[in-house]
């Protein structure tokens, strides 16, 4: 039954191997999840799901697999091992249950009851009287009214159990939508690199430990500085125009970056970086940043993130006066071209579809400037470019 599940995951796109599979049969058999479908669906997660971007297709394949659980009996036989099916029984039941049940005839013969009615049950069941399932007035399940029998699964509060695995709460998570703040924070996560700066004020547990016993048990408390995210970034973010459509997207963007760098600058500027760019656009006439300036104050050690759909005229980028709001002595692409010279380590984040890239000449123009750096603001896309920074 674990098989058929197994490859179902494997056509929804979800990565798991074989050894995860052996990992969660592993855990059935440790008795980690007894009987209950919920408990089954957050124990298969944890082992078979290794990159939370996959919880959504993981869940529609779940759903899609359990929804009518037409083998029910194949999966209890695997939530229910019959070599620990009595000890679970005896367990879950008191001495008050244990007595109620002999009007049955006893466990005996309520096991023998129970493995009779699994046999003959071909689905899912709720309410009535007689099959597993839940709700209803059957001596076996959950959440009915039976006054003398076995609960197999939920818990005995009379309501319907809501299936977290219909609910989809993971579906902003997928790769293949759109971003949001929290998705956009996991993905620049991956462009860490720790170092501890500051006072030494935060506990070494480990060397505390270690310093202790060699001191004979006389407690020696080790302090290290505490760490933080050593990355430094310089974030240059397309506004106006043709870009008013992914401010939402944008601000998404820039509000992960600042929670995720603590070392971070941001400039703005319109279609095309020329020889200044602006930090306030409600000032952005009178208080302007020259890029001559950015590069001699911020050190080669500065990653560089361009945020753009790079759609102008191509004289915007290789023309001197090519820009739309004033008149530029040297074109963009010298200026482009500049920083960077002096940062090595940047990439070009495209909130078009890549798919849609080759409709515009001047999207190809600035993927040849940045040396084919250039990657869609998606979750995977954003991925690869933390990446190619991380190098």
């Amino acid at each position: 039954m674990l098989i058929g599940f197994f490859e179902t995951l494997r056509r929804a796109g979800v990565p798991v191997s074989l050894k995860e599979l052996m990992d969660l049969l592993a855990g059935l058999q440790q008795q980690l999840v007894f009987a209950d479908m919920d408990e089954f669906y957050y124990l298969s997660r944890a082992i078979l799901v290794k990159d939370e971007k996959h919880f959504d297709r993981f869940d529609r394949a779940f759903g899609a697999y359990f929804k009518e659980l037409n083998d029910l009996e194949g999966l209890l036989e695997a939530l229910i091992p019959d070599e620990w099916l009595r000890k679970a029984f005896e367990r879950e039941l008191s001495d008050e249950d244990k007595a109620r049940i002999e009007s049955l005839g006893g466990l005996e013969k309520l096991i023998e009851e129970f493995k009779k009615r699994l046999e003959e049950q071909k689905g899912r069941h709720e309410g009535g009287n007689k099959w597993i399932g839940t709700g209803g007035t059957s001596p076996f399940g959950n959440a009915g009214y039976h006054p003398e029998g076995i609960r197999v699964g939920g818990e005995s509060k009379n309501k319907k159990a809501a299936k977290v695995w219909e609910r989809r709460e993971f579906a902003n998570l997928d790769d293949t939508v759109e971003l949001g703040t929290r998705n956009i924070k996991v993905a620049l996560r991956r462009l860490r690199r720790f170092a501890r700066t500051g006072a030494a004020d935060e506990l070494d547990l480990d060397d505390t430990i270690t310093s202790t016993a060699r001191n004979a048990g006389l407690l020696d408390i080790k302090m290290v500085p505490e760490r933080h995210n050593a990355v430094k970034l310089l974030l240059f973010l397309d506004v106006g125009g043709s870009m008013d459509p992914h401010i939402r997207l944008c601000e998404e963007l820039f509000s992960a970056a600042r929670s995720e760098f603590k070392h971070l600058e941001y400039f703005y500027f319109h279609n095309f970086i020329y020889e200044s760019v602006w930090r306030n656009n409600l000032r952005r006439h009178q208080e302007r940043v020259l890029v001559a300036d950015v590069l001699h104050k911020y050190p080669q050690d500065y990653r560089v993130v361009f945020v753009g759909d790079a759609s102008m005229s191509p004289y915007e980028i290789v023309q001197p006066g090519g820009s739309v709001e004033h008149w530029n002595q040297e074109s963009g692409e010298m200026a482009v071209r500049r920083l960077l010279h002096t940062y090595e380590k940047a990439i070009w984040l495209n909130p078009l579809p890549r798919q849609e890239w080759g409709w515009t000449q001047s999207v190809g123009m600035v993927r040849q400037i940045m040396e084919d750096r250039m990657f869609p603001l998606s979750i995977s896309g954003l991925e690869q470019a933390m990446a190619r920074l991380a190098r």
